[in-house]
């Protein structure tokens, strides 16, 4: 989450005169994130104080796609899987526009997403992650990964020049890890509907429990095990790209629990790690070089998932995440 777009309060007041939520009583910007404006948004109604969330969309979102969105969380609702619902307007709609810009409003989750990540964290979240694997599999909408491979070559190469002030080398080294993942990318894995960005940050945990998943806004049609390798980077390995084999022990035996990875999937970890590293650093980069003016949000370090992919990178198999069932 973060803020790109500042509302003016008379447009949004026009806005929830559309909802049946209440009237206007105040509104915080988020600062976590990177993608879209996200804001605390307070109405009163009858005396009582709500809060939801007001998302606008921008840059890498197409307001096309916020159906696949929207249709995907409700999916998982109706699967048990604690999600943020769409508030709709008075004609039944999700999505209006405010300041030029798609919007919508969402429920508010109890909970907070986890500053000290345990190996009990990391069970949870391999858990709801199998269960969202599994769900997919009665969910027919299908969404294009905008962000898959063919898409972080040009990202990345956009920073050519600057790539090599992070670290002598750092180009040569990302644009040659890109060549071996394209060479090697799987074509038969087990796919589908997947959240394809569930850091830290998107998953709440309330009384130490899982209390609910947001941010769906990268989700797409995409490998399972690419998505899995996704979630584990952030939550089982350290800023210096040190891995916690407990915490990726836990996360990948709770997941297997729930839904069994077959042995072509289990194989394919090491390279699943490295895509999924190559795809932040791609993204990271770009936006660390090419910061949005004015934006309320913190750059995150590209460097933290090169790290990670070096660890990939000499991976031989499963057992590096300390895993081999």
């Amino acid at each position: 989450m973060a803020v790109y777009t500042r509302i003016d309060e008379q447009d949004l007041q026009k806005a929830l005169a559309d909802f049946d939520i209440g009237t206007l009583a105040g509104i915080e910007g988020i600062a976590d994130g990177v993608e879209n404006s996200n804001y605390h948004l307070f109405t009163d109604k009858n005396g009582t104080r709500l809060r939801h969330i007001l998302t606008l969309f921008e840059k890498r979102v197409n307001a096309e796609e916020l159906p696949f969105y929207l249709g995907y969380m409700r999916h998982l609702r109706g699967h048990g899987i604690d999600c943020p619902a769409a508030e709709k307007n008075r004609a039944g709609t999700e999505i209006f526009t405010l300041s030029g810009k798609p919007a919508i409003i969402t429920t508010f989750l109890q909970g907070a997403w986890p500053r000290d990540i345990t190996p009990a964290h990391c069970a949870a979240v391999g858990d709801v992650l199998a269960r969202m694997h599994l769900a997919a599999k009665d969910f027919m909408p299908k969404r294009r990964n905008t962000m898959a491979l063919g898409a972080w070559r040009g990202l990345i190469h956009a920073c050519a020049r600057e790539a090599d002030t992070l670290e002598n080398g750092l180009f040569t080294a990302l644009d040659t890890a890109l060549d071996d993942t394209e060479k090697n990318w799987p074509q038969r894995l087990p796919q589908g509907a997947v959240h394809a960005d569930l850091f830290p940050d998107n998953v709440f945990f309330e009384n130490g429990q899982l209390s609910g998943v947001i941010d769906f806004y990268f989700a797409c049609t995409e490998i399972f095990a690419y998505d899995l390798m996704l979630t584990l980077n952030p939550w089982c390995f350290d800023k210096t790209g040190a891995l916690d084999t407990a915490k990726s022990s836990a996360f990948l035996k709770a997941y297997h629990a729930v839904r069994p990875l077959s042995a072509p999937e289990i194989a394919a970890l090491p390279l699943m790690g490295r895509a999924a590293a190559l795809r932040i650093v791609a993204t990271r980069m770009y936006d660390w070089f090419n910061p949005a003016k004015d934006a309320v949000v913190t750059p995150k370090d590209p460097m933290e998932h090169v790290r990670i992919l070096r660890f990939h990178q000499n991976a031989a198999d499963s057992g590096a995440y300390g895993f081999a069932p």
